[in-house]
C-alpha cells in the first residue's frame, strides 16, 4: 500500500507498487483460469475438466495508449468576469513526486469556490443551531415527527451480576478528522469488482490529483478521503486489460493469445465532491454532551464504516455485511452443487462506551465451481443419471425449465478458448444443441456442431441438451459441457433440509470455540484492522473484546395442573427447564371427536397406527389432556400420491369431515415422508373444511418415545384450546405500578415473512397476533393478509389490529387499556419508517371505538444481529473457568456498554443454548407510552417466555413475536403451491418483471379462526 512519509521540513508521498494482500490476486474470482497453449487439453473424453490443472490468472495492468492519456477534464466555459486562483491545501502539503510521470496535462483548469476554514467553522455551527431549532419545533408537535423512545434510567438493577465479553471492539476516532465525500461515476457501468480495480489503478496512476490520500471506496458510488482533492470535480480515464465484448460466441473468431492480451477497456471516472463530513457532531452524540433530540450523524458514521470495509473487501468476497474468504479455514461440500464458506461479520455501532465494531464469524453456501453438467448432475435429481453412456440423453419440457430456473444468472467462464471473459446465464435455448443453427457474419447458415469441430477441433458430447444463452437481445450460445461455474458466486437458490443442517452445522461453535474465531479474525491478514485506511483516517480499532456486566434475572414461578388442582413450580435446573412427569398441564382440553389419515406407510408401518392412538391416548391422560382412545370414523389410509392431487386431497378431507358429521375437534395426519403436499393439506383444513390438524411422521412412530408423545400433546392441546402453563403470580402483581386486574392488557405480535431471493413475484405474508385472556395472557388469536412483494410495513395492519380488539371485547367485555406491541423482522434502517406508519395505524383501529385511545408500548425484536455474549471470569485460576465453554445461562440481560448511547434497548439471552453459542434477543423500544423501567420491562419479557404453548422450558423469543412468525409460516404455506405454478411459468422470462398484485390469502374457517392452529 502507498506509505506517506512525514519530516520536519517537508512532506513528500513516494509511491509503492500496490498488492492486493491476503487475496491471492484481485482477479481471481472473475479471472479463475489459466489455459494453456492446447485449449482443450483440460476436456476428457467425458466432456469434463480437470481442475487441478488450472492456474490463476492475473493479467497485468496495461498503460493507456498515447492516443488517450490519462487526463484531468477542463471545466465548462465561464463568464469572462469570473476569477479564479489556485486551492490552498490546508490538509497536506504539495506533494513532491520522485520520477514519477504527471497524469495531468500543464494547463488543466477546474472551477473551484473557495471558502475559509473560518468561514466554514460559522457554516457548520449554524446548521448545528438550525437542527437544534428544528427538533425543538418538532418535539412541541407530535404530529410532525416521532421521537424514538429514550432510555427511562441508566439500566435495570435487578437479579446478580455476572462477568461478560461481548463481540463489539471499541474504536477509537479523532472528532476533528475531516471525511470528504466525493461522488464516482464510472462509465461504463462496470461491476463492484471491476470498480475496485478501477479504484486502485485510479490512487496508483494520480497521487498529485488525489493530494497523496489513500481513499476508502465502498465499490458503488461513495468516495471517501481524509484529505480534500486538488479539485472538487475530476474527470480521470482509466484503462484496465478487460476484453471489451463486441461480439461473442460463437460469432466470435478464433484469435491467438496475443492480440487478447492487448485488449482493453477504457473507463471514464467522473469524481464530484458531495460534501464534508465533520466527526464534531458524531462524538457529541455519544457523549452525554449532545442535545437527546439531535439524531445520529448517520454521514460521518457511513464514512468511517466503509473505511474500515475497505481493506477487507479488497481481499474477501462480500456478502451483504459479511466477507467470506477460503483463507478463513477451507470450504465444505453441503451437496446439491454447493458449499459452505466461512467468513466474517461486521458493522460500526454506535453504543454507551463509544463506536464499536461487532465483528462475529459467519458461514453462507456458494455455487460450487465445478463444469456446469456436474453441477446439474448434483444439484438435480433427475439428472443424476447424465453419465457419459448416456449422452443422447435429453430433457422433457419440465425438467428444461427446472434446469434454466437452476443456472440463471449465474455466471460461467469457457474451456474451449483461451479468454478473461465471464458470462451471465440468461436462458437456455429452445432447441437441442444439435439442432441450432445460426448465420455467421457473412450470412452464410452454420451448423453449432461443426463450427465447434471446425474452430476448435472439437467434438460436442452432450449434443441433446440445450445450450446456455448468454446474451437478453440475441442469440449467443454456450454448449453445457465447454463451461465452468465461476468461483465465488453466493447460492441464492433455497437450501434443502439437508444443506441447511450442513450448514448451520458449520456454523455451530461453542462459545470458546467461537470467541477464538473472532479474536482471530481481528488479527488476521483479512480483518477490518488488516489495511492502511485506519490509520489514514485516524482511527483505532481495539483488538480485546469488550468486558461488561450483565444481570441474571431469576424465572418465575408458574402454574401447573394436578388432577384438578393448581400446583406451582419454580425452574431451578440450570436450563431453567422442567417436567410434568408429576403434574398436568394447566388447562387440558376434552378432545371427543377425532379422525386420523394415514398417507403411504409401508404394512408394518401401518400395522403401527392402532398402538401408536392408543399410547398418545395415555400419555394425553397423564398430561391432563383427555383424548378419546377411539377415532370417530376408522383410520384412513392413503397412497403418497393423494398429496399431489390437491383436489383428490380436498375430496379426502372433505368426505372424512362429513363422515364424522361433520364435527371434528381434531385431525391427526400420519406421512411416511416429508412432501409439499402438507403445503395443500394445512391451507384444506383449515379454510375449506374446518378443523386443525396435526402432521407427524411414520419415522418417528417407529421410536415411539415418551418425550415425542408428550410434544405431540402439547402442540394438539395448544390448538384445541388448552394452555401448558401460566404464570403463578399474575401480571399486575408482578408490575403493580401499570397493571390492575381491572385494567386488561393485550400482548400482540407482528411479523412479516417474504419469498426466498429468487423469486422476483409472490407476495409476502404479514401476521399479528394478539393475546385473548387477561391476566393469564397465554392465549391468542392470528390475523395473517399478504402483501405487496417484499413490502416489509404491514399494509393491513390497522384492519387486522382492528379485528383483534374486536375479540378481545368479546372475550373480555372489555377494550384493553394498554397495547403492547411486539414487532419482529424490522432493521435498524427502517425502524422510523416502521414505527412512523405502524404506530399510526395502531392508533387508526383504536379510534373505531368510540373515545378509546389505549396507551401504547411499540418494540422491536431481532434476532438476526451478530451481538454475542460469553462468560468471563477475570481470573483464570477460579473453579468457574472450568465452565468458560458454557453459554450463558437463561436470564442473562445486558442494558450497558454496548447498547444504544441513547435509545432504550437491551439484549435478553432468556434461553439455554444446547449447541453453539447462545444468540440474546434485542429488545428496542421505539415508543412507550406507558413509560416502563428497565427492570418492568425486561421482567415483564423473560417472564412471558415460560408461557410458550409448545414446550415446557423458556424461549428465545417473546412469545407475541414467536406465534406472529409461526402464523406468517402457515400463511405462506396458504400460498406456497400456487406460488411454484405460478414461478415455474415466469422463469422462461428473461427480464425482472414488476411485482404483480398480492394473491389474497384464503378465508379461515370459523371453527380454527379463534384457536392457535398455527403454533
Amino acid at each position: 500500500m502507498e506509505e506517506t512519509e512525514v519530516s520536519n521540513a517537508n512532506k513528500e508521498c513516494t509511491t509503492k507498487a500496490r498488492t492486493f494482500g491476503g487475496r491471492a490476486d484481485p482477479l481471481k474470482y472473475q479471472y479463475h483460469y489459466q489455459h494453456q497453449h492446447q485449449p482443450l487439453q483440460y476436456l476428457n473424453h467425458f466432456g469434463f475438466l480437470n481442475h487441478n490443472q488450472y492456474q490463476s490468472y492475473y493479467p497485468a495492468l496495461l498503460p493507456l495508449p498515447p492516443s488517450i492519456p490519462l487526463q484531468l477534464a477542463l471545466a465548462p466555459p465561464l463568464p469572462q468576469n469570473q476569477s479564479f486562483r489556485s486551492k490552498p491545501h490546508l490538509q497536506k502539503p504539495a506533494c513532491k513526486l520522485n520520477n514519477l510521470p504527471l497524469a495531468t496535462s500543464s494547463d488543466s483548469r477546474v472551477s473551484l469556490s473557495t471558502i475559509s476554514p473560518a468561514a466554514e467553522e460559522l457554516q457548520r455551527q449554524t446548521s448545528l443551531a438550525s437542527k437544534r431549532n428544528y427538533a425543538k419545533r418538532m418535539m412541541s408537535d407530535p404530529k410532525q415527527v416521532l421521537v424514538t423512545a429514550r432510555r427511562p434510567d441508566p439500566g435495570g438493577i435487578e437479579g446478580p451480576v455476572i462477568c461478560l465479553l461481548a463481540n463489539h471492539f471499541l474504536v477509537q476516532f479523532d472528532s476533528r478528522q475531516r471525511i470528504f465525500h466525493y461522488n464516482v461515476e464510472i462509465s461504463p457501468s462496470p461491476s463492484k469488482e471491476v470498480a475496485r480495480m478501477i479504484k486502485q489503478k485510479l490512487v496508483e496512476d494520480n497521487p498529485v490529483v488525489l493530494s497523496c490520500a489513500l481513499p476508502a471506496y465502498d465499490g458503488r458510488k461513495n468516495l471517501y478521503s481524509p484529505v480534500e482533492f486538488q479539485n472538487d470535480r475530476l474527470e480521470i480515464f482509466i484503462s484496465l486489460p478487460i476484453p471489451a465484448s463486441k461480439s461473442n460466441p460463437p460469432f466470435e473468431g478464433f484469435s491467438d493469445l496475443k492480440e487478447k492480451e492487448q485488449q482493453f477497456k477504457l473507463f471514464r471516472v467522473n469524481i464530484k465532491l458531495v460534501s464534508k463530513l465533520d466527526g464534531r457532531e458524531l462524538n457529541s452524540y455519544l457523549s452525554s454532551e449532545g442535545d437527546s433530540w439531535i439524531p445520529l450523524p448517520q454521514d460521518y458514521l457511513h464514512a468511517l464504516d466503509v473505511v474500515l470495509r475497505d481493506s477487507p473487501t479488497e481481499k474477501c468476497i462480500p456478502v451483504g455485511r459479511s466477507l467470506y474468504s477460503s483463507s478463513m479455514g477451507g470450504t465444505k461440500e453441503i451437496g446439491g452443487g454447493a458449499i459452505g464458506w466461512r467468513g466474517f461479520f461486521q458493522s460500526l455501532r454506535p453504543t454507551q462506551q463509544g463506536l464499536a465494531l461487532n465483528v462475529d464469524f459467519s458461514v453462507t453456501a456458494f455455487h460450487e465451481s465445478i463444469g456446469v453438467i456436474p453441477y446439474l448432475q448434483k444439484r438435480l435429481e433427475f439428472l443424476r443419471d447424465l453419465l457419459p453412456q448416456r449422452k443422447t440423453r435429453g430433457l422433457s419440457g419440465e425438467e428444461r425449465k427446472e434446469v434454466e430456473k437452476a443456472l440463471k444468472n449465474i455466471r460461467v467462464f469457457v474451456c474451449h478458448r483461451e479468454t478473461v471473459q465471464r458470462y451471465r446465464v440468461c436462458g437456455l435455448t429452445e432447441d437441442a444443441t444439435e439442432n441450432i443453427w445460426f448465420a455467421d457474419r457473412d450470412g452464410k447458415n452454420l451448423r453449432l456442431l461443426n463450427y465447434f469441430k471446425d474452430h476448435y477441433n472439437y467434438d460436442i458430447q452432450f449434443r441433446n441438451l440445450p445450450c446456455l444463452q448468454i446474451s437478453r437481445r440475441k442469440p449467443c450460445y454456450l454448449p453445457m459441457e465447454l463451461c465452468i461455474i465461476c468461483e465465488g458466486q453466493k447460492f441464492l437458490g433455497k437450501l434443502s433440509d439437508d444443506q441447511t443442517a450442513k450448514i448451520l452445522t458449520m456454523g455451530c461453535k461453542r462459545p470458546r470455540e467461537r470467541q477464538a474465531i473472532i479474536d482471530g479474525v481481528l488479527k488476521g491478514p483479512v480483518g477490518p484492522t488488516s489495511g492502511n485506511q485506519g490509520r489514514e483516517f485516524k482511527l483505532h480499532v481495539s483488538r480485546e473484546m469488550t468486558r461488561l456486566n450483565g444481570r441474571i434475572l431469576q424465572p418465575p414461578k408458574l402454574k401447573l395442573g394436578d388432577g384438578g388442582h393448581i400446583r406451582d413450580l419454580t425452574p431451578s435446573r440450570h436450563d431453567r427447564q422442567w417436567n410434568l412427569l408429576d403434574s398436568h398441564v394447566f388447562e387440558g382440553t376434552r378432545i371427543e371427536r377425532w379422525a386420523l389419515i394415514s398417507f403411504g406407510g409401508s404394512l408394518d408401518q401401518k400395522s403401527s397406527v392402532p398402538k401408536f392412538i392408543n399410547q398418545l391416548s395415555q400419555r394425553c391422560e397423564q398430561l391432563g389432556i383427555f383424548l378419546k382412545k377411539n377415532t370417530s370414523i376408522p383410520p384412513q389410509f392413503e397412497s403418497m400420491q393423494v398429496l399431489n392431487k390437491v383436489t383428490l386431497l380436498e375430496s379426502k378431507l372433505k368426505k372424512i369431515y362429513k363422515a364424522a358429521s361433520n364435527d371434528l375437534q381434531l385431525l391427526i395426519c400420519i406421512m411416511e415422508r416429508k412432501h409439499k403436499g402438507y403445503a395443500d393439506l394445512k391451507r384444506i383444513a383449515e379454510t375449506s373444511v374446518g378443523v386443525v390438524s396435526q402432521c407427524c411422521l411414520y419415522l418417528n412412530l417407529g421410536r415411539l418415545s415418551s418425550q415425542f408423545l408428550a410434544n405431540l400433546a402439547l402442540k394438539i392441546n395448544a390448538k384445541v384450546g388448552g394452555c401448558t402453563v401460566a404464570l403463578y403470580n399474575s401480571l399486575p402483581s408482578q408490575i403493580p405500578r401499570l397493571f390492575r386486574l381491572d385494567e386488561p392488557v393485550i400482548f400482540m405480535g407482528a411479523d412479516v415473512t417474504h419469498p426466498h431471493p429468487l423469486d422476483d413475484f409472490s407476495p409476502s405474508v404479514a401476521a399479528v397476533v394478539g393475546s385473548m385472556n387477561w391476566p393469564a395472557a397465554n392465549k391468542y388469536v392470528s390475523r395473517m393478509r399478504s402483501q405487496t412483494h417484499r413490502q416489509e410495513i404491514i399494509q393491513d395492519l390497522g384492519e387486522m389490529v382492528g379485528e383483534i380488539l374486536d375479540d378481545f371485547y368479546q372475550e373480555i367485555n372489555k377494550l384493553p387499556k394498554r397495547i403492547i406491541f411486539f414487532r419482529d423482522g424490522v432493521s435498524e434502517t427502517q425502524f422510523y419508517k416502521v414505527l412512523q406508519e405502524e404506530l399510526q395505524a395502531i392508533r387508526e383501529a383504536s379510534s373505531r371505538f368510540p373515545s378509546y385511545r389505549p396507551l401504547i408500548t411499540f418494540a422491536v425484536v431481532q434476532k438476526r444481529h451478530h451481538t454475542r455474549l460469553f462468560p468471563h471470569d477475570a481470573d483464570p485460576s477460579s473453579s468457574q473457568n472450568q465452565f468458560s465453554d458454557e453459554n450463558i445461562p437463561p436470564g442473562t440481560v445486558v442494558d450497558t456498554v454496548i447498547t444504544h448511547p441513547r435509545e432504550f434497548d437491551f439484549y435478553l439471552c432468556s434461553h439455554w443454548g444446547v449447541k453453539g453459542t447462545s444468540r440474546p434477543t434485542h429488545y428496542h423500544v421505539l415508543w412507550d407510552e406507558n413509560h416502563f423501567t428497565s427492570d418492568e420491562l425486561q421482567k415483564l419479557v423473560y417472564n412471558l417466555c415460560y408461557t410458550f404453548m409448545r414446550c415446557t422450558k423458556p424461549v428465545s423469543l417473546v412469545p407475541p413475536a414467536y406465534y406472529a412468525h409461526l402464523a406468517a409460516y402457515r400463511g405462506r404455506l396458504y400460498l406456497e403451491r400456487s406460488e411454484q405454478v405460478a414461478f415455474m411459468r415466469s422463469a422462461s422470462t428473461i427480464s425482472r418483471a414488476a411485482p404483480t398484485k398480492a394473491t389474497p390469502l384464503p378465508k379461515l374457517s370459523e371453527n380454527v379462526k379463534k384457536l392457535m392452529f398455527y403454533c
